[in-house]
């Protein structure tokens, strides 16, 4: 960040005092108005070159900085609400639980070193065991992609109607992808009817509890 903070500032040329000017024996006074004028304004212009390479300083800084612009989603379709720092992007796949084919929707942002995401899964059924069997996939799979335990442990997730349906929640570190480069995943699994949802942070470092707070608490069901 701040090596491309200073290639900005390299760019902008500062205008300096000027070089000392060697003066006749003798000078009218207009002569002197003029060189006092023209000094006058290399000063100035000096001054307003500084103050640009501070400004530029700042906004290359500011450029460089996690942007978390939170705005409340409302996902009418798979029944749910939550709020993401930026944009989102819509996407879907297939995917296979055991051996019977399922769709998943996911909605993701993305913020400074990390993705924030909410997927959902649409099941055949309402059934316990159905339900079960995608909580587990879900579970397993995003332990497998840092290497980690699939640790979990109960947690409540509000109903944006009132009232709350218990689910899952993990936290996990680990090293993901051929260059094993450390990520942070915070995570909450929920099933409810025939969706089976997961919330997930996947981050390059720990983020601030704050940023987790928000995302997590916004997270609610119809």
């Amino acid at each position: 960040m701040l090596r491309t903070a200073f290639r900005f500032l390299a760019r902008i040329s500062i205008i300096p005092f000027g070089h000392p000017v060697s003066r006749p024996p003798s000078f009218s006074l207009a002569d002197g108005r003029a060189a006092g004028a023209a000094s006058r304004l290399l000063r100035a212009r000096a001054v307003l070159g500084t103050i640009a390479c501070a400004l530029a300083l700042g906004g290359a800084l500011t450029a460089c900085s996690p942007t978390f612009d939170w705005r409340t989603i409302m996902n009418n379709d798979n029944g749910y609400t939550v709020d993401l720092p930026a944009k989102p992007v819509n996407d879907q796949r297939a995917v296979q639980i055991d051996g019977t084919p399922m769709q998943m929707a996911m909605q993701t942002a993305e913020a400074g070193d990390a993705v924030f995401a909410v997927g959902t899964v649409m099941l055949p059924n309402d059934n316990e065991a159905t339900q079960r069997a995608a909580l587990e996939f879900l579970r397993t799979g995003l332990a497998r992609n840092v290497g980690a335990a699939p640790d979990a442990h109960a947690v409540q997730i509000p109903l944006a109607a009132g009232g709350q349906v218990l689910g899952l929640e993990m936290k996990l570190t680990g090293e993901a992808g051929s260059q094993h480069e450390t990520r942070t995943v915070y995570a909450r699994l929920v099933a409810r009817g025939r969706h089976v949802y997961q919330a997930a942070i996947i981050a390059s470092r720990p983020l601030q509890q704050e940023q987790v707070d928000q995302f997590f608490s916004s997270f609610q069901l119809y």
